[in-house]
Order: structure tokens, then C-alpha cells, then sequence
């Protein structure tokens, strides 16, 4: 693009997101520098960049890496806005912005934006099963798999690029601008980062900052802070609910999940006791987005009725001697940790723990109560977790140091009938690199453990 061409770009954070962004911007004729603070070694994809003839910087931050000649700072969105290139750059009135906003600029496809603090990957693989199975074109990425701008450069106008963002990304665009923006909800979650939740709660709404008449924002109508802030968007309002009647979107009566058009007519779609889907929020959001695709009943009804779940969320992994043993790594915090235990409906034995961001995990005394028969933590939060339990009546209180260990008390603690639960409330990276990690490793232990007992 012209946009880009002989300006002085600098990229900020490799990882396949920084790489994607440099090849992309060198081929628009930009001049590109990558700079990484991870040692060179610890660092992927410097060759690729280093024989296209793109210099790479690793270890530290040069202090001349921004200056008055710099026309825009692409950074990975894990990368604080605290960070001292990052600062420099605002301080010089440069534009700081993520992949996704590059994305969005070369897009010619329509754009479909799926965020929340939970059931972001679910819900957006779910949409892209839809339309696979309703015969539309789509390109999936984004915060799940394919970077974004690199499937923005291929998609056509007559295609879907239907992509999950994290708040993180969003915080950095500027002109992002999807044709149906979905917020599935919003709760206490990277404060570490974005420091207050009115701070996450404004990178979540970049999703509609952008957005006009002809666009579809959807949203959680049980969230009514949500619904309030987003009341006067200019985009055509969508919302859904699990426990009321909405005016315009989906919701659930009677057992039957109905589609309300905004003119008084309402269509049944499926019953909720036939879909698959672990959550019926996400089954709601997708249904929005799938009818304002397109995408023909019989295609929603087919994948929401057999959907087989995405890894490290519900997952189930095994049933040993009647106890069935569910994955769900990606509850990187308490409400989707909530949203786990309240799914089960057999006596629960539940893992728990990890990264300590400062939450006191009172939120979960009433839903662990009466549900939850035994508690194994690890992690930088496992002594507050087993107090909970405690004040929780919970007798059976472990702390371990590993999953495996982990994987065996909840053996011996379970009895036929009964469910062991990973679902950890906290982030992973206070003993694994991913919740990926973490999650393999579970179900590695529960395989192991299945072997040792045949």
C-alpha cells in the first residue's frame, strides 16, 4: 500500500505476530527496524527477517530506536504501553498501534471482531464452522492461530475474515473497523495490564469506535453496565440473553433459543437441550453473528448440535473408573472458572491455581459450595484458593507443586460418578509458558495415569 511506502517503521516484539508485520510492511516498501528484548538467541524468525534485508535489534531497547523520523511504532500486544520505546513514541505524537490495526487498513474482506474476557476462541470457532458449513467463504484468525494481517492480505471482498481480539489488541487501533463487532462479555480480568477495569472496559469498546449505521455491534444484554455504555453506538444494536426477552437478537424461552429480527417477528432456531456447546452465551453470540452472515438455519443447527468443543476448554480428556476428567486450561480467570464448575452437574474435584494478580476469589465461595468436594491448588495462588475452600466447608484441601501430582491426588480423591476439573482461575505464567502448556501437561497426566492402572 502507498501508505506504507518509504516511511520508517519500527516493530516492536517479534513472535510470529512482529515477524508477519515486518515482511508485510517491507513488501508495501516500508523501511522497517525490529527490535526485541529477548536475547538473540531466545528470539524466532531473525533469519527471515535478516536475509529479506530487514535489521533486527535484539536484547535491548537503543535509545535512538525512536526518533522524529519514525512514522508509526507497530507492538506486540503484550508489550506494556510503560515500555520505554513505547513511551518515547507517544511522546513524540507517533502513532503506537497492534497488527490488527494494520489488518484492518489492506482488508478487503468484511471484517467480523469477536472479543470478551471469556469464550472469545469458542465462540469464534464456532463461527467459522458455521459458515464452512453454510457454504460461506472465511478466513478464521486472529488472537486464535493465523495472524491477522497476514489473512487480511488474502481474503477477497467476497469473503469473511472472522477474527478473535484480545483487549490488548484492540487497545492498539486507531481506524479498525469491523462490519459486525461482537463483545461476548466483560469481567475483572488483566488489570496487571490495563490497570482499572474502566481502562479494559474502553480497549474492549475500541471494537465499535469505528463502526456506522450500516454495521452490527452485538452485545451481552445480561451485562447491563455494558448495555448502558453502549447505548447511543452508531451501528445497528444486537444483543442476546440467556434469561430475557430481547427486543432485537437472540434469546432463550422455554428451552427454544429464538432469533428477534427489531420488527416484532421472532424465529425459533434450536433447542437449547440439543446443542453441544458448553456455554449457551457463546452459542447465543454465534447465532447473531451467523444469521447477520448469512448463513442458513440448517448450517447453525448442524454445528451448534454436534460441535466437539475446542482443546483446553471443557475438554474432556478421559473417563477412569467412572470418574470423568475435564480440561479447561484456558480458564485463565474466576469467572470462567465459575462458568466451568456451574457446567458440571457431578460432585466436582477441582485443580486449581496460578499466576497471583491480586484477585481474592471470594466471587467463587458461593459456587463452590455444595458443588466442590475436594480442592487441589498449585501455583502462586494455591494458599488462598485452599482458604477459600475452606471458609467453603471443604474438607479435602491439597496443595501440590505440579500437575502430575496433581493428577494423581485427584485419583485417589474421586470416586465413580464424580468430575476432576482443571479449571485454574489464574493465568499459567507463573509455572508454565501458556495455558496450552499447562493443559497438555494435565492431560498427559491423566493418559499416564490411565496406563498405570490397566
Amino acid at each position: 500500500m502507498m501508505r506504507f511506502h518509504d516511511k520508517h517503521v519500527v516493530v516492536i516484539g517479534m513472535a510470529k505476530s512482529g515477524v508477519a508485520v515486518a515482511k508485510l510492511l517491507h513488501r508495501f516498501g516500508a523501511h522497517v527496524v525490529v527490535n526485541d528484548k529477548k536475547p538473540r538467541e531466545e528470539a524466532v524468525g531473525i533469519e527471515e527477517l535478516e536475509s529479506l534485508g530487514i535489521p533486527v535489534i535484539c536484547g535491548y531497547h537503543p535509545d535512538d530506536l525512536i526518533h522524529e523520523g519514525v512514522s508509526l511504532v507497530v507492538k506486540n500486544p503484550g508489550i506494556p504501553y510503560e515500555a520505554a520505546p513505547v513511551k518515547q513514541a507517544q511522546e513524540l505524537g507517533i502513532p503506537v498501534v497492534t497488527e490488527v490495526e494494520l489488518a484492518s487498513q489492506i482488508a478487503k474482506a468484511p471484517i467480523i471482531g469477536i472479543t470478551g474476557s471469556n469464550g472469545k476462541t469458542t465462540t469464534t470457532t464456532l463461527v467459522g464452522l458455521i459458515f464452512k458449513e453454510a457454504g460461506l467463504d472465511a478466513k478464521v484468525g486472529g488472537n486464535i492461530g493465523t495472524v491477522l494481517c497476514g489473512l487480511a492480505e488474502e481474503a477477497g471482498p467476497d469473503e469473511w475474515l472472522v477474527a478473535e481480539l484480545s483487549s490488548f489488541q484492540l487497545m492498539g487501533t486507531r481506524e479498525f473497523r469491523p462490519h459486525i463487532g461482537v463483545l461476548l462479555n466483560l469481567y475483572p480480568a488483566h488489570l496487571d495490564y490495563h490497570h482499572t477495569m474502566e481502562e479494559y472496559l474502553a480497549a474492549k469498546l475500541k471494537m465499535f469506535a469505528n463502526q456506522t449505521p450500516d454495521d452490527a455491534a452485538i452485545l451481552p444484554y445480561d451485562q447491563p453496565e455494558i448495555v448502558e455504555k453502549c447505548k447511543d453506538l452508531p451501528a445497528s444494536i444486537y444483543y442476546f440473553s440467556k434469561s430475557q426477552e430481547v427486543p432485537k437478537g437472540a434469546f432463550v424461552k422455554d428451552g427454544l433459543i429464538l432469533f428477534a429480527d427489531g420488527n416484532g417477528n421472532t424465529e425459533p432456531i434450536v433447542e437449547t437441550a440439543d446443542i453441544t456447546v458448553p456455554h449457551l452465551d457463546n452459542a447465543l453470540a454465534t447465532i447473531l453473528v451467523a444469521k447477520l452472515a448469512g448463513a442458513d438455519k440448517q448450517s447453525i443447527i448442524q454445528v451448534l448440535t454436534t460441535f466437539p468443543g475446542v482443546e483446553h476448554r471443557m475438554e474432556f480428556v478421559d473417563s477412569i473408573r467412572g470418574v470423568k476428567y475435564f480440561n479447561d486450561s484456558k480458564a485463565t480467570n474466576p469467572e470462567a472458572a465459575s462458568r466451568a464448575l456451574q457446567a458440571c452437574k457431578e460432585p466436582i474435584v477441582w485443580i486449581c491455581g496460578g499466576l497471583d494478580r491480586g484477585v481474592d476469589f471470594r466471587e467463587l465461595l458461593p459456587v463452590i459450595q455444595g458443588r466442590v468436594k475436594a480442592v487441589i491448588a498449585l501455583g502462586q495462588t494455591a494458599p488462598i484458593l485452599l482458604e477459600r475452600a475452606q471458609e467453603a466447608g471443604i474438607n479435602e484441601r491439597i496443595h501440590v507443586d505440579t500437575v502430575e501430582k496433581a493428577v494423581l491426588a485427584a485419583s485417589q480423591l474421586a470416586e465413580s460418578g464424580d468430575v476432576v476439573l482443571l479449571s485454574p482461575a489464574c493465568a499459567s505464567w507463573d509455572m508454565f509458558p501458556s495455558f496450552e502448556t499447562r493443559g497438555s501437561m494435565f492431560k498427559d497426566g491423566v493418559h499416564r495415569l490411565k496406563t498405570s492402572l490397566a
